[in-house]
């Protein structure tokens, strides 16, 4: 059984249909990738798996348990956590006031306090009395991860990590996951940076227009097979 997965998803706007029949699994321990372009139905995707998307309850699963129903604190007090596009910091709180948040709503202990998060990003604790939104992009979204990380969550969704960066912090940020996985954590990351994904993951799933149109490996899936599930068989 797998720890997260989903089942036959279909997600919608209204009278918009974003996600058709979407499965995906991810077992305990692993990394996972959804690569895709922009409107692709990633973020729509991690928007259904941790709440903040109502669907169907049994549509999506947690250690065999149907929660595609569920409130998005009820998911997180489940032990999902959301990385969310954009960071989302709250502007009149200082990094550590932000940190603090990721605690409420679920009562698990675990590997990740301020002392852990502070030393997996240690700008963070030289910035501790800074408000977020005054911290560079890079460190807004180390911010971000840490306070996911507070709720010592068994998966970690991060949605668009590298979205707005330069390389250089990309790879920083990227650098904080080896450890966040030794700590038990299985992990979700939506990202466009393909290569740099393919660096730390298990598997990968590319979607396109809210469908999945493949799975595998890093060692088994080709760039050529990768293009041409992300853009489309006839794209150039």
């Amino acid at each position: 059984m797998a720890l997260l997965e989903t089942q036959g998803l279909a997600a919608f706007y209204g009278d918009f249909q974003a996600l058709f029949g979407v499965d995906i699994a991810l077992e305990s321990g692993e990394t996972l990738a959804i690569i895709g372009a922009n409107g692709a139905g990633k973020s729509t995707l991690m928007r259904s798996i941790s709440g903040m998307l109502a669907n169907e309850a049994h549509q999506v699963r947690f250690e065999g348990r149907a929660i595609g129903a569920l409130s998005a604190p009820e998911v997180m007090a489940l032990g999902i956590a959301m990385v969310p596009e954009g960071r989302k910091l709250f502007p009149s709180l200082s990094v550590e006031e932000n940190l603090l948040i990721g605690k409420y709503g679920r009562a698990a202990r675990g590997a990740w306090s301020l002392e852990t998060v502070y030393d997996l990003f240690p700008i963070l604790k030289e910035r501790r009395n800074s408000p977020g939104t005054a911290l560079s992009g890079g460190q807004q979204q180390m911010v971000a991860i840490g306070r996911a990380l507070m709720s010592n969550p068994k998966v970690l969704l991060c949605d668009e990590l590298s979205l707005g960066l330069a390389p250089v912090v990309i790879r920083d940020i990227y650098a904080a996951f080896p450890k966040i996985r030794a700590e038990g954590a299985s992990i979700v990351i939506v990202e466009q940076d393909i290569g740099q994904a393919l660096k730390v993951v298990d598997r990968l799933y590319c979607m396109m227009e809210g469908r999945v149109t493949l799975t595998g490996t890093p060692a088994t899936v080709s760039r050529a097979e990768i293009h041409s599930a992300y853009f489309g068989a006839h794209a150039t």
